[in-house]
């Protein structure tokens, strides 16, 4: 497991969450914060309120169209689109003993604008590394949680799971032998 704070990976986690259960509770969202270094003080109803999981839930949503834009022009100008909204300065901060990392949310952020700005200058941050969208929705039909990020060498990936890329590769030979068998 890396060290640190990986903003791209909560986002693929709540976006999933969203996906996966467009209702997702308090609970559910507190539980993907939680796993992702949030303090549980920041956690609490009256830190979180049902105004902020509105917000949380709306930057999510808005996020998944950028995590499934796979031309690198178009996934470029919507994270300058976002990073540009955030209005804010990128800054080194250490808190609750976390280790320095970067901010680009405002000091004041709610909670959908810090989703915002962290998730879009990590997206960009992988933008630049890789010189490609290192992220995706799986194509594959009722898969649970479509959203991924691509961290591994080589070609990018275009399914979640092998489990998903397995599918496809079995759904695509069958129909590959029905028009065999037509013909």
């Amino acid at each position: 497991m890396s060290t640190g704070f990986q903003p791209a990976r909560r986002l693929v986690d709540l976006a999933n969450l969203v996906h996966s259960r467009p209702a997702a509770t308090r609970c559910d969202f507190v539980a993907v914060l939680a796993e992702h270094g949030e303090r549980s003080a920041d956690l609490v109803d009256s830190a979180l309120t049902d105004g902020d999981l509105d917000e949380l839930r709306a930057a999510v949503v808005r996020l998944t169209g950028l995590l499934a834009e796979s031309d690198v022009d178009e996934a470029a100008r919507v994270v300058n689109e976002v990073l540009a909204g955030s209005g804010a300065r990128p800054r080194l901060s250490r808190h609750d003993g976390h280790p320095w990392h970067l901010h680009v949310d405002g000091e004041d952020a709610g909670w959908g604008d810090w989703l915002l700005a962290s998730s879009a200058l990590s997206l960009a941050q992988l933008l630049s590394e890789r010189g490609r969208p290192a992220w995706g929705r799986c194509p594959m039909d009722g898969c649970a949680a479509p959203y991924f990020i691509d961290d591994g060498p080589g070609s990018p990936r275009r399914y979640c799971s092998t489990t998903c890329a397995s599918r496809a590769r079995v759904a695509a030979y069958r129909q590959r032998k029905r028009e065999q068998a037509a013909e």
